[in-house]
């Protein structure tokens, strides 16, 4: 009958306690730091790839073959058709500045599209005297497009270096080998005049009732301007307000055919007082009359 009683644990057996270890519940807990965790998860491996990369390219013939790798590689991709630049296209150039313009670019095609600097092209094309801006990119296609905008030239300037044409700002455009070429636009002279364009168009402007018989302006000690007529005719305006000296003076001409004499200069430097030289002709003459009226 004894051998029928279930087995039961004796109670002097102690029950095993769940509770981990203090050092393996503050392992536990180190384990949970943030940074801890980041730096299993992302740091080893890190650390890891570092040792075995630097021990690969410790050696100098494995550096140089990774190199040359990456170099064939790269040279591969830049090779590919869809990336080459086969021809320059310009527009809004003329032939002369095309042909500069391609001469100055200095490119050899095909190229690769990543071997072009289309700012550094840019730059270069707007040294050039004729171009006042120029835009520079790359098309479907393999087109190398430059669009770009000329410099108009509204004014003759004869210099020490002989006769150049310069736009509205002043900016040399191209040397001109004879006045006859341009004979359509106005003519300036003299040191400095080139940085005055805007004020001899002023001028110019209201010199416009003397018609045929204006030749040009004279810059004079690089401060003033003189109005240049036929017959050798010159106004001579202030270095202030040289404007409306000229006005004053077109006036007179009209009410009193001021400048229909046979006089040599009309002088409006001081603005108080305008001065009237007369011809070599006319002071000769002046005298022969003179002498004439005192004889008799």
């Amino acid at each position: 009958m004894q051998s029928l009683i279930p087995w039961r644990r004796s109670k002097t057996t102690q029950k095993q306690d769940p509770a981990p270890s203090r050092l393996k519940y503050r392992m536990q807990r180190w384990m949970l730091t943030p940074g801890i965790r980041l730096g299993l998860r992302i740091g080893v491996p890190f650390c890891l790839v570092f040792a075995l990369g630097s021990a690969y390219l410790a050696n100098e013939q494995r550096r140089d073959a990774l190199n040359t790798f990456v170099s064939d590689l790269r040279q591969s991709f830049h090779d590919r058709p869809e990336f080459q630049v086969k021809m320059i296209a310009i527009d809004g150039a003329g032939a002369d500045l095309a042909d500069d313009i391609r001469e100055v670019a200095s490119l050899r095609f095909p190229v690769s599209s990543f071997e072009l600097d289309v700012d550094q092209i840019r730059e270069v094309i707007e040294t050039l005297d004729p171009v006042k801006t120029a835009s520079v990119r790359i098309r479907s296609g393999g087109v190398l497009q430059v669009d770009v905008v000329e410099r108009l030239p509204v004014m003759v300037w004869r210099g020490r270096q002989g006769l150049a044409l310069l736009d509205e700002t002043g900016a040399h455009v191209a040397e001109l080998g004879h006045r006859s070429l341009h004979s359509n636009l106005p003519l300036i002279a003299g040191d400095g005049a080139d940085a005055h364009v805007a004020e001899a168009l002023r001028i110019f402007s209201t010199a416009s009732p003397l018609g045929s018989r204006l030749r040009g302006l004279v810059r004079i000690g690089e401060r003033r301007w003189d109005v240049v007529l036929d017959r050798g005719q010159r106004i001579m305006l202030p270095a202030e307000n040289p404007i409306s000296a000229l006005e004053r003076v077109i006036a007179v001409s009209e009410v009193r055919d001021l400048l229909e004499r046979d006089i040599a200069a009309v002088d409006m430097r001081l603005s108080t007082r305008a001065t009237v030289r007369m011809s070599d002709n006319a002071v000769q003459e002046w005298w022969r009359i003179r002498q004439m009226n005192g004889g008799g």
